[in-house]
């Protein structure tokens, strides 16, 4: 790519991130503890789409980046290449999650009951002005259930398989060292199924919402209906160099999982799983998840299209990348430019102009 780097007026570029600096002001632990209060939403998206589960690291980095998500983003991707990777956690199954929201659209009825959590999906969109004017938005508090409902709920997809409505394949072990992880590894297509799910997981939320909507709208070969979403808290399990298991901890993920009518007389499932509470990332996912196989080359859910363009990082780098200098590449296209308007001239011209006058014949006399 013939653009040239920007040199020279070292101090003007200087002053200019001083500037950018100055109209954020002094960030110190407290403007970083008050961002992770007040934004935890904000937190979940930033951890999924950076692939790095820390809530003050994703709190500094918006507060640094003065809350340009992409830029946010990139400073936590970057912090994370710098650490050391020390173990790979024990697989985490549904049925294990500590379970905060749980509901289905495909069933009224499923095993351990439709669990609404915490959720603005049932109420009225009304902005609090008051606050502007000195009155303090206070929530209502909860009331807590006489009968609380299970941490760990079961999985609706194994029920489903258990009743021969979705096929069972069965599962292959893999060695950890084996698992293969896209982070190391170059996205290569066709894609490899971990290597989709794991673009899903921290892709831009953005992007997923666009294109998963493109396929509810029509694009797609298949109209989603949500089987099951689930907000939770995942045990992240893992070995000790002696050898014993323990945890280090839990950490907020969501999934969901999309249903379609397949060829086969049983149900498709489309699948989305991502770091934090992000319902509308994991159910625009796992609709592209359930489209990707059958889309066609040029659809807007075909797997290789979706995969490079809602990938956040590097979209937002290659559209930054347009602002630096391209004097080589723009002068060459007015050059081009210049040159075929004087041939165009030059040719209307030559088509305007008056033909030159017909001169009489001349007849050479032949003595008689």
């Amino acid at each position: 790519m013939a653009y040239v780097a920007t040199r020279g007026g070292e101090k003007a570029i200087d002053q200019s991130e001083r500037l950018y600096r100055a109209d954020m002001g002094t960030i110190d632990a407290g403007r970083v503890a008050e961002i992770r209060r007040a934004l935890p939403w904000l937190i979940d998206r930033v951890m999924g789409e950076a692939s790095l589960y820390e809530a003050d690291l994703a709190a500094l980095a918006l507060a640094q980046s003065g809350g340009d998500l992409y830029e946010a983003v990139l400073l936590l991707r970057a912090w994370r290449t710098t650490q050391p990777r020390l173990t790979i956690a024990e697989p985490v199954t549904q049925d294990k999650l500590f379970t905060h929201r749980r509901i289905s659209a495909a069933f009224k009825d499923i095993p351990g009951g439709q669990i609404l959590g915490p959720t603005l999906d049932y109420s009225h969109r009304l902005l609090a002005t008051g606050v502007l004017e000195g009155r303090p938005f206070v929530p209502a508090p909860v009331e807590p259930a006489s009968t609380p409902a299970p941490a760990e709920q079961p999985s609706l997809a194994a029920w489903q398989k258990a009743q021969g409505l979705v096929a069972d394949p069965a599962r292959e072990d893999v060695a950890l060292d084996d698992i293969p992880d896209l982070t190391r590894e170059p996205l290569l297509f066709p894609a490899k199924r971990a290597h989709t799910l794991q673009s899903l997981a921290r892709a831009d939320t953005g992007g997923v919402l666009a294109l998963g909507y493109s396929a509810m709208r029509g694009y797609g070969n298949a109209h989603p209906t949500v089987n099951e979403l689930r907000l939770a808290e995942a045990e992240v399990v893992v070995r000790h160099p002696r050898g014993t298991m323990f945890s280090a901890g839990r950490v907020k993920v969501s999934q969901a999982e999309v249903t379609s009518k397949g060829r086969s007389g049983q149900l498709d499932l489309g699948f989305c799983a991502t770091f934090g509470w992000n319902e509308i990332k994991v159910i625009a996912g796992a609709t592209l998840d359930l489209n990707a196989p059958d889309a066609p080359q040029n659809s807007p859910v075909n797997e290789e299209f979706f995969l490079y363009h809602t990938e956040p990082v590097e979209a937002s780098g290659f559209c930054i990348h347009f602002k630096l200098p391209h004097y080589v590449t723009f002068q060459s296209a007015l050059d081009a430019l210049r040159d075929a308007r004087a041939k165009a001239a030059a040719s209307d011209a030559a088509s305007t102009a008056p033909a030159p006058a017909r001169q009489p014949a001349v007849t050479e006399e032949v003595p008689a």
